[in-house]
């Protein structure tokens, strides 16, 4: 057991290395070596979710007298949850990209960048201290920057690795400010010594509420919450594999994780618990409404990432963490088979991602189209898959904290059914729209079992008798009848709206500019970065070219050089040119004598 976390958490890094070291030539095996790493963390992740009770190991790293860095792992029921998700999850896309990333000339290195980013997001999980998370937090950013950018040759995925590195950098920077802060007021980055002390220390309202919000702009970059959310979508330039792998249960995850993991912080300050319920909840409307307008398939279920990543933010402000987890915990199966499944019918249709470009799929393709229905209506909040017990937390939460919260929750939960009714409809019923849907076929069984074996738990993850076993600590309250009925209500309306409005259509019947341009916040921050950071960027080459460069460095040696020149004019190696100057010098010399004094 002791050497379990640490089995879990090298094995990708040792296939990392051992990708880019020996396979270049073989690239088949980098697959192989990539697949089998990570299914070894996943066997001995069940052995850590066999275990019971806490274990904090730590040894010293660096140690300064009064700062110290440890590296250890934190094994709790928080932990054990989020290691057979990352693991599990993570082995099937390992599984299904074999497949879909057969024939790509870059496969070693897509390999090599998934071990390394599954190396860094079981370091997140494990992490007991703050500084310890911190360094595998920078390292799931480089990681997913590669993995991104993984076709860098197109100038729209090397953009978006770009600006997923540039935002995420906004965020890093304030939770980097607000561990300093807790490390200052309390001389600890230990979790556990965090959680039993921090109430204690008599820290000052304002102080306290500041540390926390600055620990939570590490969540706004990471899990992509407003206003730095406008990485995430664009992220989709990056191989669908990758898009289920960041965006369904890992590096998006990690933002909630981290606010669950010390929520201690956020419990002693109801004005930080407040700024993170509303940013949740509007980056959840703002992206829901997004999600009604978009066209490519990728991008709906990006925009249904980020309102979903909203919903747990909500519930770590509402107080209830263990709500926020368990939503990440059944989101991560049904999302990751959303994404698949739009891989799978993007693979058939030879890389076409425009859904008004699909249609009459489910009998080209019908083991994708029954595990997208599961997905879609887990997601929708269908009772009784998981997806409608996991938010059943989050809106009874919100109807007995929060009467506000819970009705945009309410609306919201609608446009989810609403978005992915649409989806469903326009993608893979009716007739073919294009020659690729019409010759569609189902994806090769490497593909296809992944889909399978995560549509399972997208069915039975919510069920109360399933998700006790990795949520035990929470509340034995029983279901929310109200909240439940309110839901089915909400979801019933949606998918009847999406299905009435869009069968039979070829084209959008609803057009809203707003929403299809995403508020125009990206254009917001192009003239912002403007009028900004590149005026700024101009006014320094100004100063530094004709100021610096052209008025001191080169004035101050064009003047030396003028100096020389008229100096080496008095060295022309002439004798009859060297008695003369002395000579002339002798007689000026006696004229200052008996002259001028």
């Amino acid at each position: 057991m002791n050497s379990a976390p640490w089995i879990i958490l090298f094995a990708p890094i040792v296939a990392a290395a051992a990708i880019v070291i020996a396979t270049q030539p073989l690239k088949k095996l980098s697959s192989y070596i990539s697949v089998a790493a990570v299914a070894v963390s996943f066997v001995f992740a069940l052995v850590v979710f066999g275990s019971s009770g806490v274990q904090d190991f730590s040894f010293n790293w660096i140690d300064l007298g009064v700062f110290q860095v440890r590296i250890g792992y934190l094994i709790d029921d928080f932990s054990r949850m989020m290691l057979i998700v990352v693991t599990g999850v993570g082995l099937l896309i390992h599984i299904y990209s074999i497949g879909y990333m057969h024939d790509d000339k870059g496969r070693s290195r897509y390999f090599a960048g998934l071990s390394l980013f599954m190396f860094s997001m079981l370091g997140i999980v494990l992490a007991n201290n703050f500084i310890m998370m911190f360094i595998f937090w920078e390292l799931v950013g480089v990681s997913s920057y590669i993995l991104i950018g993984h076709w860098f040759e197109r100038p729209s995925a090397a953009d978006a690795a770009n600006k997923a590195l540039i935002v995420n950098r906004i965020g890093d920077f304030g939770f980097m400010l607000g561990i300093l802060m807790v490390w200052s007021a309390s001389g600890t980055v230990m979790f556990g010594e965090l959680s039993s002390k921090w109430s204690t220390l008599g820290l000052g309202a304002v102080y306290a509420t500041i540390a926390a919000i600055m620990i939570f702009c590490g969540a706004v970059g990471k899990s992509a919450q407003f206003p730095l959310h406008v990485w995430l979508p664009d992220a989709m330039e990056g191989p669908t594999p990758v898009s289920a792998l960041i965006h369904a249960a890992t590096m998006v995850a990690a933002g909630v994780y981290m606010l669950a993991r010390v929520n201690f912080l956020f419990a002693g300050s109801s004005l930080a618990l407040s700024i993170v319920l509303w940013i949740g909840v509007i980056t959840s409307l703002l992206a829901a409404l997004m999600a009604t307008q978009q066209a490519d398939i990728k991008r709906v279920l990006a925009y249904s990432t980020l309102s979903q990543l909203g919903l747990m933010v909500s519930a770590i402000g509402l107080g209830v963490p263990v709500a926020a987890l368990f939503h990440l915990f059944t989101h991560a199966f049904f999302k990751a088979l959303l994404f698949l499944g739009a891989g799978s019918v993007i693979h058939s249709l030879h890389n076409e991602q425009n859904m008004w470009q699909m249609g009459g799929l489910r009998k080209k393709m019908p083991l994708t189209f029954w595990t997208f229905l599961i997905a879609t209506l887990a997601l929708s909040g269908c009772p009784p898959l998981a997806g409608f017990w996991s938010k059943d937390g989050i809106v009874a939460a919100a109807f007995e904290h929060n009467a506000a919260a819970a009705l945009v929750i309410t609306v919201i939960n609608f446009f989810t059914a609403f978005y992915m009714g649409r989806l469903f409809v326009v993608a893979f019923l009716g007739e073919p729209r294009s020659e690729g849907a019409s010759r569609a076929h189902e994806s090769p069984p490497v593909m296809a079992i992944p889909l399978l074996l995560l549509a399972i738990p997208s069915v039975i993850a919510g069920f109360p008798a399933v998700s006790h076993i990795f949520f035990p600590q929470a509340e034995e309250a029983g279901p929310s009848i109200p909240a439940m009925a309110v839901s089915v209500a909400v979801f019933l309306a949606g998918i009847f709206a999406g299905f009435a409005i869009y069968r039979g259509k070829n084209s959008d019947p609803i057009s809203i500019p707003l929403f299809a341009n995403r508020f125009y916040i990206d254009e917001f921050y192009s003239v912002l970065v403007k009028w900004t950071q590149d005026a700024l960027a101009g006014i320094a080459a100004f100063v530094d070219r004709w100021i610096i460069d052209g008025g001191l460095v080169r004035g101050l040696g064009g003047t030396t050089w003028g100096f020389g020149f008229a100096l080496r004019f008095l060295q022309i190696g002439n004798l009859q040119a060297y008695a003369f100057l002395f000579g002339f010098g002798v007689v000026l010399l006696l004229y200052l004598i008996l002259f001028a004094t």
